[in-house]
């Protein structure tokens, strides 16, 4: 492994490549990752980078945004079944129907999106700035697609907004129940509960603390607490545990794994930058498009 880590290095100061991976992705990534964080933070350091080359280790709407932030760059996805099952619940088609449901009213999509959905809305978020930028738009309601748990969440945030959402969600994080909030809560009494507004809004509701994956991993940063029960991917724990060994963190059930975050490994890291394979393109119109709903989230998240 160590050998494939310096051949990869090597091809990337060859290449001028730079590797954007997400903290859901296999530990060993981190090792040859030039940044590791959640999808803002991804998209900021992909709309900034000087790199020619961007290698994404994450999901197929990641490199996508990449490809629409950076037209002249190449953008390679090292696995193309790396796809998100979320980002799948709600295509062109769907979106406009959605909309036409509830005309002029304003639009948000999550970054789990495509770009053709990204190129019909009015404005982006991630789970770190969602209700920042649902705030931004000073509307009485706006449509939420295609977590209807995050956009659910903002809402009860809020408090003044409502939120109409499209009914997509996230597998990984509907696998974790109330119960198990509770069952753990008995079995770990001093630890904080941490759970991702993608979960059940019962699962959030028990919750100590709701926020992102970086949220969650600051927040553990910060607390004075010892202990902590996990109600996100794997990913986070494995990287919680790795860099705070004075904390224990115990992810709610074995089964919170995300199999398409899972798919790349130094393998296919290397292949493709050896190879240049697997390279991300958007249509032009749809890529303009999309651009101004992703640079209006940037630019609310300064």
């Amino acid at each position: 492994m160590h050998n494939k880590i310096e051949l990869i290095k090597k091809l990337k100061a060859e290449k001028n490549a730079v590797i954007l991976a997400h903290c859901y992705q296999n530990m060993e990534i981190d090792e040859v990752a030039d940044f590791v964080g959640d999808s803002l933070y991804l998209s900021q350091q992909a709309a900034k980078t000087d790199a020619d080359i961007i290698i994404f280790a994450g999901v197929f709407f990641m490199a996508q945004t990449a490809k629409i932030l950076n037209p002249n760059k190449k953008i390679l996805l090292p696995r193309t079944e790396s796809g998100c099952l979320m980002a799948d619940m709600v295509d062109y088609r769907q979106l406009m129907e959605f909309k036409s449901q509830h005309p002029n009213i304003p639009t948000v999509c999550y970054i789990n999106s495509t770009a053709e959905v990204k190129s019909e809305c009015d404005i982006c978020c991630t789970s770190s700035n969602a209700i920042k930028i649902v705030a931004s738009l000073n509307a009485p309601e706006i449509l939420f697609l295609p977590d209807t748990y995050l956009g659910k969440w903002v809402e009860k945030q809020l408090g003044n907004v409502k939120v109409t959402t499209y009914p997509g969600y996230c597998p990984t994080h509907l696998r974790i129940k109330p119960e198990d909030i509770i069952e753990a809560r008995k079995k770990y009494p001093e630890a904080e509960v941490l759970a991702h507004p993608e979960c059940h809004q019962s699962v959030a509701d028990l919750a100590d603390y709701v926020g992102s994956t970086t949220g969650i991993m600051k927040h553990a940063a910060n607390s004075n607490k010892k202990q902590f029960i996990i109600a996100t991917e794997k990913g986070v724990v494995d990287r919680l545990t790795r860099d705070y060994k004075d904390k224990e963190f115990i992810l709610i059930k074995d089964n919170i794994i995300c199999p398409n975050m899972k798919w790349h490994t130094l393998d296919d890291i290397y292949n493709s930058l050896k190879n240049e394979q697997y390279e991300i393109t958007v249509d032009e119109q749809i890529a303009q498009k999309a651009l101004k709903c992703i640079d209006r989230m940037l630019e609310v998240s300064k």
